[in-house]
């Protein structure tokens, strides 16, 4: 045991602080920050200590839960990076439809934890998100349009203070913590070490179809896949994604992932998908496929490989589909090698209501989500590919409502990922939970772009 702590504790120097540094950030792209000190938490005990030792040093908190932050935004110059990935326990209260969540849980062992009892969360799209950043972001993930944002599925936190007080926060308790921890993000003022979220039923029946178009359809595959956004069913994600082949060649992958209850709603979901007005030059056509959950996560490793370098940049926009061509071929034209790729998801429009938002920091969406993903392994790369996602979505800024904050670039690119209000409430209880500036804020912020 070291310093008082049941798990780790590294100062910079010492042997294992590079190692433990490092993989803090699940990018390969390590940033070149250097924090003071890094704690990795065994338990709600080592968190609670971590605090206070930091106030007694006058250290500034990152806090990592698991470490896919793109931009590696718990890892900063100086000051105490709080690594609680380690916390990963699960208690599920079957019955009530209801579980207790630690920060470090990933969201697909939970979902696999979940199977067991016939239950279901919308944890994130790729394996090995942890569920304390992707919650308290926002959380965009499976059956997210049926269920709204995984945020809205927690019910209540616990949370260790700047003070290193632990309280429990509700709709009824310290409600203003409650409120901001759902849709503060990295900007979060304070470390939470329990999550009580709600369960839904497991979906019965997951399906996908899959088709390939040649680059020189873009223009019509968009204008399709914009137009049609009211006729897809809320169970349906519908994604354009477009990316080069290993000869360079670039290509657009639809896909429509639904989870439903029974075969008969899959079919009918994905049916909409044969309407493309280009289908007979589509190079694949595979209009209902019966696959797993793990399928999915697969599919979206591939995606998404370990032990690269990413840099990434999105949007929310409501823009008419000639307002956005021109820059979706920019994004295609000027696309790094594979797997670098850009994705079009429909999130707003569907055949029924989205569920009714509650009152919550987060506040940013809209009908559809553009993002842009490098994604390299040679170092060399590094600066052309970061400068790549960040240039062509701020060509696209005049046209964009908004960013989500699991895809930020804000460190590059500042740009509003919360409304004016819903920001300027969260200054005033960082002032109030905070007033020393014990944890970090984002990297940066909206107003930097005003006057």
């Amino acid at each position: 045991m070291e310093h008082g702590y049941e798990g780790a504790h590294f100062s910079r120097g010492e042997d294992g602080y590079e190692e433990a540094r490092r993989q803090a950030v699940w990018n390969a792209r390590t940033p070149a920050r250097f924090p003071a000190e890094i704690v990795i938490a065994e338990g709600q005990s080592d968190v609670i200590r971590a605090v206070k030792s930091a106030a007694e040093n006058d250290y500034i908190i990152g806090v990592r839960s698991g470490g896919h932050s793109w931009a590696g935004n718990h890892v900063r110059e100086g000051g105490l990076l709080l690594d609680v990935s380690r916390m990963r326990a699960i208690e599920v209260q079957a019955q009530a439809m209801t579980a207790t969540v630690e920060p470090g849980c990933l969201g697909n062992e939970l979902l696999a934890e979940l199977a067991e009892d016939d239950l279901f969360f919308p944890a994130g799209h790729c394996p090995g998100v942890a569920l304390g950043g992707y919650l308290l972001q926002g959380g965009y993930g499976w059956n997210g349009r049926v269920h709204g944002p995984a945020c809205m599925s927690v019910e209540a936190i616990d949370v260790v203070k700047a003070d290193g007080s632990l309280v429990h926060a509700d709709s009824q308790q310290n409600s203003d913590l409650f409120w901001a921890a759902r849709g503060a993000g990295p900007g979060f003022f304070g470390v939470v070490t329990r999550f009580h979220v709600r369960l839904q039923r497991r979906p019965q029946v997951v399906a996908n179809a899959v088709y390939l178009y040649p680059a020189d359809v873009l223009d019509e595959v968009f204008a399709w896949a914009h137009e049609i956004g009211p006729l897809i069913a809320r169970t349906m994600e519908l994604m354009l994604i477009v990316h080069r082949l290993d000869d360079g060649e670039l290509e657009i992958a639809v896909t429509g992932p639904v989870l439903v209850d029974s075969e008969q709603e899959a079919a009918e979901a994905l049916a909409v998908l044969q309407s493309c007005p280009v289908l007979a030059r589509a190079k694949l056509a595979e209009p209902h496929i019966s696959v797993s959950l793990a399928d999915l996560y697969a599919g979206v490793h591939v995606a998404y490989p370990d032990e690269h370098r990413y840099g990434t940049d999105n949007m929310w926009t409501h823009a008419s589909i000639e307002d956005l061509l021109p820059g979706l071929h920019r994004i295609a034209e000027t696309m790094p090698p594979a797997p670098s790729h850009m994705l079009w998801m429909n999130w707003g429009p569907g055949t029924t209501p989205a569920p009714a938002r509650p009152p919550m920091a987060y506040s940013v969406e809209d009908d559809t989500y553009i993002a842009v993903y490098g994604v390299w392994q040679d170092q060399a790369h590094d600066e052309a590919n970061t400068a790549w996602a960040t240039e062509r979505m701020r060509e696209l800024e005049p046209h964009a409502s908004g960013i989500q904050l699991a895809d930020e670039n804000l460190g590059r690119r500042p740009a509003r990922f919360v409304s004016a209000e819903n920001l300027t409430r969260l200054d005033e209880l960082r002032a109030i939970h905070d007033p020393h500036g014990r944890f970090h804020p984002w990297m940066g912020r909206p107003d930097q772009l005003a006057g």
